[in-house]
């Protein structure tokens, strides 16, 4: 840029490369510049509308994007990024919509299934059988496995899930009339005759920000092994909090919402309270910072069943945006979200709370990257002379 300031695709780069650093601010001012030499350029008009949603200005992103595909009505990109900001916004009706742009993706198209029945869209199905299967991460399976039953009523439906959550979800086949099967993603299908992804599901039902079905628990863990891990959870002392702290690596964006263990060290010494480990994954071998006791029995915790039976036990959960809090919440249990500024459009925007999760409080980065805010909040709310079990609800 300063051997040819009027090359404005230098601008876009360095918008982009700044973005991924997490410096939404600085990234700004370079795709607007970029737009100053031609304001109808597409790329540069999706970029900017990416990151006005990154710093938390949906109404201007929306605004942005809406250029973006008048001026190119194909641009899948620009179509799911205006779906990002539409839902964030809380615009669901339109907002589902635009998500189904996320399939003409180039990074999805390695995922579309390729299946020769139709997509279900909401219609009437009679005596067919409708495939319902997981197509992104355990959290949003998680998130969005609570429309199954309400689909489930009055029609027959086969659940395809990542394996991982076989335990935790084979109980709805007793519980969930017209649920015929639950097989894991990779196994044999059995036959069907329309099939639909589990986050398209909000679409075809016509999901409003007020009709999404907010009643927990959906999901619940084997009695049997809930009542062991309170045998062992209730030799602890005083408040039983989880701690989960990194997401999956190979997602997009994790290197902004997951963080170190020694991140933790806002919360240490505080008395009256028994933290354990939830962490799995390559993240659960970091050390613990100097004042943090953390009760580790992950090697315990063999799938999801395991794991929701051990937050059943304990009172808190207090974890980044991963599946553990999205099973946290489906539980009906109380769950503290540690996250990041430029947060996933499920969180909404400027609310501390979830109507996805009753139970479930935010604590958000006041400024891109300030974990430490974050955790001084978490510190001060566990410091509260009156915080007990109870409270924390």
């Amino acid at each position: 840029m300063r051997l040819e300031p009027d090359y404005f695709p230098a601008q876009l780069t360095l918008g982009n490369a700044l973005r991924e650093a997490g410096r939404f601010h600085d990234a700004e001012p370079c795709y607007r510049v970029a737009l100053a030499h031609d304001p109808a350029l597409p790329e540069a008009l999706n970029n900017l509308g990416a990151v006005l949603f990154d710093l938390g200005r949906p109404d201007e992103s929306i605004q942005t994007l809406r250029t973006a595909v008048s001026q190119r009505p194909d641009y899948a990109d620009a179509h799911f990024n205006l779906a990002a900001s539409l839902l964030l916004a809380g615009q669901f009706d339109e907002g589902w919509r635009e998500y189904e742009w996320r399939w003409k993706q180039a990074k999805k198209k390695p995922h579309l299934r390729g299946f020769s029945q139709p997509l279900w869209g909401g219609e009437d199905i009679g005596d067919r059988v409708l495939l319902l299967h997981a197509e992104q991460g355990l959290g949003d399976t998680l998130q969005f496995v609570r429309f199954v039953p309400a689909i489930a009523a009055g029609r027959r439906v086969v659940l395809e899930v990542q394996r991982a959550l076989l335990p935790l979800l084979a109980p709805l086949l007793a519980e969930v009339p017209g649920l015929q099967s639950i097989v894991a993603l990779g196994d044999p299908l059995p036959p069907f005759d329309l099939h639909c992804p589990l986050l398209s599901l909000p679409r075809a039902l016509g999901t409003t920000l007020e009709t999404i079905p907010r009643e927990v628990p959906y999901l619940r863990a084997d009695p049997q092994r809930v009542a062991a891990w309170r045998q062992r959870v209730g030799q602890l002392d005083g408040l039983r909090v989880g701690l989960v702290w990194a997401g999956n690596q190979t997602m997009s964006g994790d290197r902004r919402r997951s963080i170190s263990l020694d991140r933790f060290s806002e919360l240490a010494d505080l008395p009256g309270i028994s933290f354990v480990s939830l962490q799995k994954g390559p993240a659960a071998s970091q050390s613990p910072p100097t004042g943090l006791f953390l009760y580790d029995w992950t090697d315990d915790l063999h799938d999801f069943g395991e794991t929701a039976a051990l937050i059943e036990a304990l009172d808190l959960i207090i974890g980044v945006d991963t599946a553990v809090v999205h099973l946290a919440g489906a539980l009906g249990r109380p769950v503290w979200l540690l996250n990041r500024f430029d947060r996933c459009w499920r969180w909404l925007l400027n609310r501390d709370d979830s109507p996805w999760y009753p139970t479930l409080r935010q604590f958000r980065q006041p400024q891109p990257g300030d974990w430490s805010s974050v955790l001084k909040d978490v510190r001060a709310e566990l410091q509260k002379s009156n915080l007990t079990r109870s409270s924390v609800e």
